[in-house]
């Protein structure tokens, strides 16, 4: 198993030379894979990174999966309501987690919060999307979802920070328990 280290050295060089022209894609989309047991070293690594990449003159922007599904929970006119719910039938998870899927994904949920983040990158040159907290999704959704739906607007390199397995050259496993996902076009590192 190659370290988070090599991994990381591998992902920059990738990004500074840019995507090959390939039958899947030439989006700038690049996923660093890593062992679902590594997401704490992955966030204490992160400051690191970004630093890092800001020095080799990248200007990076973070946008934390976590971070915005927790704004739009809390922004949706219904989230006192699936409080109230919870509250009443605590251990009702299937119940609870349709209806925060539910939130998540209609709307402007994340799909459009990310959209609106790659829009507001476009034509910044040197500019870099982090994405992080991707173990956030679960049990909602995978990033492969929004990843292909996304499709034509990454326009500025995107690295997804993504806990899981390669299962082969675009075949991931999202947690390392999620049913394998092909439906990637992106650059894999690490896994």
């Amino acid at each position: 198993m190659s370290s988070l280290r090599a991994d990381f050295d591998e992902l920059r060089e990738r990004i500074r030379h840019g995507r090959e022209l390939g039958h899947a894609s030439f989006e700038p989309i690049y996923y660093l894979i890593f062992a679902p047991d590594q997401i704490l070293e992955v966030k204490r690594q992160t400051p690191a990174w970004v630093a890092k990449l800001r020095h080799e003159g990248w200007d990076v922007q973070v946008f934390s999966i976590a971070e915005n599904l927790w704004q739009i929970l809390q922004n949706d006119p219904f989230w006192s309501l699936c409080l109230a719910e919870d509250k009443a039938s605590p251990l009702n998870w299937v119940r609870t987690n349709r209806a925060l899927a539910d939130i998540v994904t209609s709307g402007n949920g994340l799909l459009g919060k990310l959209e609106e983040a790659l829009r507001r990158l476009e034509g910044q040159p040197n500019t870099l999307l982090l994405v992080t907290d991707l173990e956030a999704l679960h049990p909602f959704l995978r990033i492969g979802a929004i990843e292909s739906q996304l499709q034509g607007k990454f326009h500025v390199p995107t690295v997804f920070l993504y806990p899981g397995v390669r299962t082969g050259k675009t075949r991931l496993k999202f947690l390392g328990f999620y049913p394998e996902d092909g439906n990637y076009r992106s650059v894999h590192v690490g896994g």
